[in-house]
C-alpha cells in the first residue's frame, strides 16, 4: 500500500468503525490492514485509533487526520473525476432526521446507487444540527438555517407543517377552533437544539405570525419522542405533515386549527463552504433535490 492508500484505509476504517470491513471493501488481508494503520501511525508519529477486540475508536490526532485525509481524497478523485467520463466514486456522509430519510430518501436509493455504483453512504441520523466540519460530515439535511455564516446552504424544498393532538387529548381539553381558544391548553414542550429553550407553537392567519407558549408536563428534545407524547394525549404537537402521515391515516392524531397552519419549514442540504463540492456530494445534492421538489410539499 502507498500512502494514499493507507489513507483512504484509514478513512474507511473510522467511517465503518472495523479493520475487517475496511479491509474486505479494499480487497487486502486484515493482516494488511493492521500492518498500514501501524505504518501510518510510525509516519504521523501519534496513535490514531483506540482499538479493542470489539471496537475501534478514533483519537482527537486520529480525527484531526480524518479530517484532513477526507479532504485530500476528495480532491484527488475530482483531479481525475474531470477527465473523460469516470463517474464519481467514493463515500458520502450524510446526517439527516431520522424519519425523513426513511421516508425521502430510502425509497429512492437503490435508484441513485445503480446510477452511481461507485459511491457508498453511510447515514447518520439525529434531530440535532450536526458540526459539518468537526464531524467529518460531507453535508447535513436540515430544516432551518444554522447558525455558522462559513457554512453553505442549497435549498431543497419546504416541509409544510401541521398541528396536532390525540383524540384522548381533544376529549379532555376541548377542540380548538382559533387561536383565542388556546387558553388552558397544553402542548408537549420540544427543546431547541442549540439553545436548550423550550419552542413555542406558532400560528399563521391573515399574513401575520402568532406565537404561543402553552403550558407542558413534559418535554424533549427528541421529535420522535415528542410524537409518542402526543399521540399519549399529552398536549398539541407542530411538526412537519409527513412525521403524522400514518398516524392521520389510523386516527390516532388528529389535525387541529388547520386555517392557523405554522409556516413551512424550508429544507436545506448544509455543507462546508471553505471547500470545493465534490463531484460526488454534487450529483448526491442534485439527487435530493429533485427528490425534494417533486415529494415534499406532497399532501
Amino acid at each position: 500500500m502507498d500512502r494514499l492508500d493507507r489513507l483512504e484505509l484509514f478513512t474507511r476504517i473510522v467511517e465503518g468503525g472495523s479493520f475487517a470491513r475496511a479491509a474486505r471493501d479494499l480487497g487486502v488481508a486484515r493482516s494488511t490492514a493492521t500492518n498500514a494503520i501501524a505504518l501510518l501511525e510510525r509516519e504521523t508519529g501519534a496513535r490514531l485509533l483506540a482499538r479493542t477486540t470489539r471496537h475501534v475508536a478514533v483519537t482527537p490526532e486520529g480525527e484531526e487526520l480524518y479530517r484532513r485525509a477526507r479532504e485530500i481524497l476528495a480532491q484527488v478523485e475530482d483531479t481525475f473525476g474531470a477527465f473523460g467520463t469516470a463517474r464519481p466514486a467514493g463515500h458520502l456522509r450524510i446526517d439527516a432526521p431520522g424519519l425523513l430519510t426513511r421516508t425521502f430518501l430510502v425509497p429512492h436509493l437503490p435508484a441513485f446507487l445503480d446510477t452511481y455504483p461507485g459511491l457508498t453512504i453511510a447515514f447518520s441520523q439525529s434531530d440535532r444540527f450536526a458540526n459539518i466540519v468537526q464531524d467529518g460530515v460531507d453535508c447535513a439535511l436540515r430544516a432551518g438555517q444554522p447558525e455558522d455564516s462559513s457554512l453553505k446552504m442549497r435549498r431543497l424544498g419546504e416541509l409544510p407543517e401541521i398541528t396536532c393532538a390525540s383524540p384522548d387529548y381533544l376529549a379532555r381539553h376541548g377542540t380548538p377552533h382559533g387561536i383565542d381558544d388556546l387558553e388552558g391548553h397544553r402542548m408537549v414542550g420540544f427543546l431547541s437544539s442549540r439553545t436548550g429553550d423550550l419552542l413555542p407553537l406558532e400560528f399563521t392567519h391573515d399574513g401575520a405570525l402568532h406565537a404561543r407558549r402553552l403550558d407542558c408536563v413534559v418535554s424533549t428534545d427528541n421529535s420522535d419522542t415528542a410524537a409518542g407524547l402526543a399521540r399519549q394525549g399529552l398536549g398539541l404537537i407542530q411538526a412537519p405533515r409527513y412525521r403524522f402521515t400514518d398516524d392521520l391515516r389510523s386516527g390516532s392524531l388528529v389535525e387541529v386549527l388547520p386555517d392557523y397552519r405554522p409556516a413551512p419549514l424550508p429544507l436545506n442540504a448544509i455543507h462546508a463552504g471553505d471547500r470545493t463540492v465534490s463531484r460526488r456530494l454534487g450529483v448526491f445534492l442534485d439527487w435530493v433535490s429533485g427528490l425534494f421538489s417533486r415529494t415534499a410539499a406532497s399532501p
